[in-house]
């Protein structure tokens, strides 16, 4: 008999990655939750009220590596088994009755949780500061959560399956010197023992990957929309110049979603929280966006990379994804396309008509490539990449719009949320729900554009020369420079003289800049724009001596991209005057990433006799960085210039291993690749052998493996 039981649980624990609980409705759920930092533990319970529609004997919630001290029903002690992927109860519910299943438990997560800056006393320092004030020793410590794709469910039983949704009320406990941004509306904090309790209420259900928080150092700017939701914008205590141009346009945005959509707003608030080594450039949390605080920018950065795309693209997901959540990973495009699209849209709001043109023919030409490539994906395959998924995604729509007419585009869009909100949705639902608006039939534009892996450039192109006049223009320009005997530069003055817009020069730069003479350059340089002249110090790979006396007051320019290009390539064109550059850049930090002072720091100890009494201290400024004490952004830079120019440090080949174990995994890769490069060298094999007693374990077991060494 117990052989059977085990069998039969065994069968059982074999089908739950794949079964959808549809004999139970899990109705709410209250968690309370208590944080350990240093410990890097959660400790809490959580209390779920679910309706049983059909009677069964076993159920199930998801739980990655969790410890159970109780698992009450109704305040009754229940039998469950833990597989350390879900907790199974083994309890008989009847149906039409509502349960309330109890449990607390305690995580210690290794993914989906991640605490930044607790490892050790010190103090971590932010991207956009080179010191932290005294005041708030660990200012960037930090505590965030990133459901999609990792499972909150390694720190909360709860449903890795986004068809199940619950309405989420939150209660966590922490350090009371820190703040706590959930989901929700902040309803209390309670102080108790140096320790505060903040409270955060949903009013709606959501899948469960969407559940986040975000703990660290904040101040907050509170903002309303045109129709009263609050919106919380979050920042770092000594960022307080940099709210405005990393926010901006902001409430634009949201009160623009809002009417476009023409569905209101579906929570109670919207809260943006930047954190540090993000997983990516945003996540759309329900009514709690994290992200990356690489886009906390100046208003300089803000012409070259700015937050509006990401900001706009995370606030379309509260309708399209967190309103409406797709039943499977074959639907994504409801999720991903869509909040791209009308992201773009919210750009043509506030950049204006030509500029969202642009945009959709910038993607075009990237799609047109991946197909020539016979790398084009289907939008319905549920592992396209993030280029299908966003781009092709939001060209199919666009297509869409053109095809149905406004009206019915629109109108089509607001049954499909109505119809499905708080609900989950497929491709085919969204599509009878357009053909019900507009009474036509939409399988021709499913094959086409959802079904086929090709990109329709031909087609694309023919929508943008027939909306936008600038695109028709270059269109015409690029035939005539195909097809005319002429020269291309009189070709391109004559069509530079037209009422053209700065991104239509911006393109015939890029493209064409070895047609363009040092006199043409020159004037552009002199009397073009901002984004002309960062067009043209790209595109330039020799700097002609003539345009020397325009390119080098680029060194001051409004923009990072521009300065940085400017630096490198007149310091490698003119030795002589290296000093002088130097000098112009020498208090200029760039992007949150350091840029330009990385730059700058390599170049200057590349200068022989360039302030010598400064050469260690600029030496130990830039080997510091490669220092799991900064952004992952500023150390991968940091590690490439070390690479290339300056050689390792043992504290480098150190804090090299450690960043083979870091979160990100864009980060890690590129860390691990390069130490096996290194490792092709017997020094380095030697050298690193030789550091080994000083690894933690799991960078030591990474290190013997790779050395094959016990």
């Amino acid at each position: 008999m117990k052989y059977l039981y085990s069998l039969l649980l065994w069968t059982c624990c074999l089908l739950l990655n794949a079964q959808h609980q549809d004999k139970l409705d899990f109705l709410n759920a209250k968690v309370d939750i208590a944080i350990d930092a240093h410990k890097k533990t959660i400790e809490g319970s959580v209390a779920y009220k679910f309706e049983v529609l059909q009677k069964v004997d076993t159920f199930f919630l998801d739980a990655q590596n969790l410890e159970f001290q109780a698992v009450l029903l109704n305040n009754i002690k229940v039998n469950y088994h833990n597989d350390g992927k879900h907790i199974i109860i083994h309890k008989s519910v009847r149906k039409n009755k509502k349960y309330i299943l109890k449990i607390k438990y305690k995580a210690a997560p290794k993914q989906t949780v991640y605490f930044i800056g607790w490892d050790s006393s010190e103090t971590y320092v932010g991207p956009n500061h080179t010191t932290i004030g005294e005041e708030h020793p660990n200012v960037n410590s930090q505590i965030w959560t990133q459901g999609q794709g990792k499972y909150t469910s390694h720190w909360l039983p709860s449903f890795d399956d986004m068809r199940e949704k619950v309405e989420f009320d939150m209660d966590v406990t922490f350090n009371k010197a820190y703040e706590v941004i959930a989901n929700g509306k902040l309803t209390g904090i309670k102080e108790m023992n140096g320790l505060k309790k903040w409270s955060f209420d949903m009013d709606k259900p959501m899948s469960s990957y969407l559940l986040a928080f975000a703990i660290g150092k904040y101040k907050e700017k509170r903002i309303k929309s045109d129709k009263g939701i609050p919106i919380g914008l979050y920042y770092y205590p000594g960022d307080s110049m940099l709210v405005e141009p990393t926010y901006r346009y902001t409430k634009e945005i949201f009160d623009f979603l809002e009417q476009e959509i023409g569905v209101p707003y579906p929570w109670q608030q919207y809260n943006q929280i930047p954190v540090r080594d993000f997983l990516y450039a945003g996540m759309e949390n329900t009514g709690t966006t994290i992200f990356s605080d690489r886009y906390v920018i100046d208003s300089t950065a803000f012409k070259d990379r700015n937050y509006v795309m990401v900001n706009a693209h995370e606030m379309a997901h509260q309708w399209f994804g967190n309103l409406v959540t797709e039943v499977d990973g074959s639907s994504h495009w409801l999720h991903e396309g869509f909040a791209t699209y009308y992201a773009l849209l919210a750009q043509k709001e506030v950049f204006g008509k030509t500029y969202y043109y642009w945009r959709l023919y910038e993607t075009a030409l990237q799609l047109q490539k991946v197909s020539r490539e016979n790398r084009g994906e289907a939008l319905t395959n549920p592992k396209s990449s993030s280029l299908t998924f966003y781009e092709k995604g939001a060209w199919a729509l666009h297509s869409l719009r053109e095809l149905l007419g406004e009206r019915n585009f629109r109108q089509g869009i607001q049954e499909y949320l109505n119809e499905y909100k708080y609900k989950n949705a497929s491709i085919d639902d969204f599509l009878l729900v357009m053909e019900r608006v507009s009474q036509l039939d939409l399988s021709d534009f499913k094959i086409q554009w959802l079904q086929s892996s090709d990109f329709p450039f031909a087609e694309a192109k023919r929508s943008l020369a027939s909306a936008c006049e600038d695109l028709n223009i270059f269109f015409r320009l690029q035939k005539e420079l195909t097809t005319s005997s002429e020269d291309n530069q009189t070709i391109i003055k004559r069509y530079w003289n037209k009422d053209v817009s700065d991104q239509f020069k911006v393109q015939v730069i890029t493209n064409y800049s070895k047609s363009l003479s040092e006199k043409f350059l020159g004037e552009e340089l002199k009397n073009g724009n901002v984004m002309v002249r960062q067009a043209i110090a790209v595109s330039l790979k020799q700097l002609p001596s003539g345009l020397k006396p325009r390119l080098e007051p680029l060194l001051t320019d409004e923009s990072y991209v521009t300065i940085e290009q400017m630096l490198y390539k007149l310091w490698v064109h003119y030795p002589s005057h290296r000093k002088q550059y130097l000098d112009t850049t020498k208090n200029i930090v760039g992007f949150p990433d350091k840029n330009i002072r990385l730059l700058w720091l390599t170049l200057s100890l590349l200068t022989k006799g360039y302030e010598p009494l400064n050469t260690n201290s600029y030496y130990q400024e830039l080997s510091g960085y490669t220092s799991h004490k900064y952004p992952y952004e500023i150390r991968q830079t940091t590690f490439q210039f070390l690479e290339e120019v300056i050689g390792f440090s043992d504290t480098n080949l150190l804090d090299l291993i450690n960043a083979t174990q870091h979160h990100s995994w864009q980060f890690r890769k590129f860390s691990r690749a390069l130490l096996e490069k290194l490792l092709l060298k017997q020094e380095f094999k030697d050298r690193i052998a030789g550091l080994k007693v000083k690894l933690n374990e799991p960078e030591l077991r990474y290190i013997s493996n790779k050395l094959n060494i016990e």
